[in-house]
């Protein structure tokens, strides 16, 4: 464990001038609501285009109230060109009106209720309690899974067994910025193809599971 957490401060302070993940900076307004709608824009989305819609989005609405007044193709008109933008503008529109109906405009801070709604998945989930509330969570997305098998953290294929494995060996206190610090270092550093292993500072402790050409 103790060799996990030096590889966490490591990452934490390599990736500390890098541009944080947009759901991360949404984080800091402080609203789960706002941290709810950015992760499910940037599902499949580059930061800057998911940056990009949540600005326009969310300055005609941002809460669930104004968001549910607004209709489908207003909304795909002001997050364009997120990926999937008809689809995610009705899982919006569809969960604020129901933010609003049974949950008097609060976005419900447990796992299992944030499920219930259609288009939430456990990365959104995981994301909106770490983030949106500060109770501890791991959200597992693409650059989360790649890292830890890479670095031999878990051997799995799958986002949940990432996560189950991860809660087995990371102390609770790092779970909540874990996404922030390893998507900003896949981003920048830990890349999908030729990672940049030349000046990446826990090259030492990477075992470079799955890697075949790097930097």
């Amino acid at each position: 464990m103790d060799r996990i957490v030096r590889i966490i401060g490591l990452a934490r302070e390599q990736v500390k001038d890098f541009v944080v993940p947009i759901v991360t900076l949404v984080a800091e307004k402080k609203d789960p609501f706002l941290v709810l709608v950015s992760c499910i824009l940037s599902l499949r989305t580059k930061d800057k285009t998911t940056a990009e819609a949540c600005q326009r989005l969310f300055k005609a609405a941002d809460d669930p109230r104004a968001m549910a007044a607004l209709s489908s193709p207003r909304i795909e008109k002001l997050i364009y060109p997120v990926g999937f933008f008809r689809t995610k503008a009705k899982v919006i529109r569809e969960l604020s009106k129901r933010l609003e109906v049974e949950f008097n405009g609060k976005v419900p801070g447990d796992l299992d209720t944030l499920l219930s709604f259609k288009g939430v998945g456990r990365k959104t989930a995981n994301l909106v309690l770490g983030l949106g509330f500060g109770i501890p969570a791991i959200c597992v997305d693409s650059h989360v899974h790649q890292i830890s098998n890479r670095l031999g953290w878990v051997k799995t294929k799958d986002p949940d067994d990432t996560e189950s494995g991860l809660a087995g060996i990371i102390p609770g206190k790092y779970w909540i910025e874990l996404n922030t610090i390893l998507v900003a270092f896949g981003q920048n550093i830990c890349l999908p193809v030729s990672p940049r292993c030349s000046i990446c500072r826990i090259r030492k402790y990477c075992k470079r599971i799955g890697v075949k050409n790097h930097r």
